[in-house]
């Protein structure tokens, strides 16, 4: 990358003027700061010959762009980029500004809860009226939640229903998949509803036997694992596609090739449905309380009823301490969609990049909440400069604490057991996308942010989708970027903390 070119438009430059801070607008600039020293204050180091930071992304050979801002995590300096203006895709590392947009917007104790809604009373074992399952669209809901509100209502007495078994799904707008520009099976990528369970996904399993293979399909957590029937498996006689994919009147119809199970196995699919998957399963876990529902009617506005039962989430904290740890896709789109209160998702990634651009001054455009669409941008600078101007605020100050400590690198760029510097990030990858962002903490010394984004965008778009969930060259490249992304952290932590 050219040492000559400049790094920043006067725009951004202006977007990183931090409580008067200046950013050097050249990689060759002045190597201090460019605000006036105030009486006994200490002079910023120098700064080291940025050539080694091009060495280094030069050697990696990504292709396409990479783009990395380093900044005082107080003042906003920036200490050392490359690039930092390229807007790139996040992919995961969008979840960080989706836990500050939620964190603001609903607040660190928000719940979600799920309900048993009678309309009627209980007269000897019966409900006289219609049972409402109310969802919230709690992305941590489970299979055992369900089986404890099913015992629940039991020892209510309730053993039946007169009326309707209706499922409530209208707190968030129906969304059939993340993202379209993936593959139907893969587990990352469900439906999301306002009742969704299980992350919306289905286990499904199999095994060899004389006269072929035994398929099931269930809903399992820990305590509970009922059947499924609106998700269906077909073994097909063909060697590709390994699955295909149909929505039907009631429920998901996959076929799988045969010649990829082998003599037995089992994986997670996602739900297209979970309108019609919730409710079912908890049909099933009512039945083994014996208590006997109809078939669920779903409705979109919620009946006035009284509680008979309830499940209440964990706070919004530990909701997102979690999706941060284990980038957990429909729970970042929950509770964006929770917080923004939009129709859709497209509308709700557009009410984020509205509220960062007014929150932190940051221009970026954000197509969903967890940055699984590729088509979503923004620079490392503005991810710097977000992370850097929420400092001092509650959101920002929890959001340090949520995220996972990844660990300061050595040399090579592997991880440094033992080393006294932290470093709490949001890593993301998507196909020849790979991004790292977040917080370098000393023991002693200043605290840094940075932001490291890496894609070869036209590589990506190049692939097919049968391509997109393994493609060639695919790992090689991940492991180059994360390579390099260590190496910048071991750079950084060595010569300005």
């Amino acid at each position: 990358m050219g040492l000559d070119r400049p790094l920043f438009s006067r725009r951004r430059m202006l977007a990183l003027l931090l409580a008067g801070a200046a950013v050097p607008a050249r990689a060759d600039a002045p190597k201090t700061s460019l605000r006036p020293r105030r009486r006994g204050e200490t002079a910023p180091p120098p700064l080291p010959d940025t050539r080694a930071a091009g060495t280094l992304v030069a050697a990696a050979k990504l292709g396409g762009a990479v783009g990395f801002v380093l900044a005082d995590a107080k003042t906003g300096l920036v200490i050392e980029a490359e690039g930092g203006d390229l807007p790139l895709p996040p992919a995961s590392v969008a979840k960080a500004m989706t836990a500050l947009y939620a964190l603001e917007k609903l607040g660190a104790g928000h719940r979600f809860g799920t309900r048993l809604l009678g309309t009627g009373p209980v007269v000897d074992g019966v409900l006289q009226g219609d049972l409402v399952l109310v969802g919230s669209g709690d992305p941590t809901l489970s299979t055992d939640h369900l089986g404890d509100m099913a015992r629940t209502l039991a020892a209510r007495g309730v053993k039946r229903i007169s009326g309707r078994y209706l499922a409530y799904t209208g707190a968030l707008p129906g969304v059939a998949a993340i993202d379209r520009d993936q593959p139907d099976h893969v587990g990352y990528n469900p439906a999301i509803s306002g009742l969704n369970l299980n992350f919306n996904r289905v286990h499904f399993e199999w095994r060899q036997g004389g006269g072929g293979y035994a398929v099931t399909m269930d809903a399992r957590a820990e305590r509970f694992v009922p059947a499924v029937t609106m998700a269906r498996m077909q073994v097909a006689q063909r060697d590709l596609p390994v699955y295909t994919y149909a929505a039907g009147q009631g429920g998901d119809n996959w076929t799988v090739a045969v010649t990829a199970l082998g003599k037995g196995g089992s994986r997670w699919l996602p739900v297209r449905q979970p309108d019609i998957y919730t409710p079912e399963v908890f049909q099933t876990l009512a039945r083994a309380q014996g208590i006997t529902l109809p078939a669920a009617e779903v409705v979109r506005d919620l009946p006035a009823g009284t509680a008979l039962a309830e499940h209440v989430s964990e706070d919004l904290a530990v909701i997102l301490r979690d999706m941060l740890k284990f980038s957990t896709n429909i729970t970042a789109e929950v509770v964006g969609l929770a917080a923004s209160g939009a129709p859709t998702l497209e509308a709700s990634g557009r009410a984020m990049s509205d509220w960062a651009a007014a929150r932190f001054g940051i221009t970026a455009r954000f197509v969903d909440h967890s940055g699984l669409g590729g088509a979503s941008r923004i620079s490392a600078a503005d991810m710097a400069a977000a992370l850097v101007r929420a400092r001092g605020t509650t959101s920002a100050a929890m959001l340090a604490g949520l995220l996972r400590e990844v660990g300061m690198r050595d040399a090579t760029g592997a991880v440094a057991e033992g080393h006294p510097t932290r470093v709490l990030a949001k890593s993301g990858t998507l196909n020849f996308v790979s991004g790292l962002a977040g917080y370098i903490v000393p023991s002693e010394g200043r605290e840094l942010v940075f932001a490291i984004f890496c894609a070869d965008v036209a590589r990506r778009d190049r692939l097919t989708l049968a391509e997109r969930e393994l493609p060639e060259g695919g790992q090689a490249w991940t492991k180059r970027a994360r390579r390099l992304q260590g190496q910048l952290l071991h750079r950084w932590g060595t010569a300005f903390v």
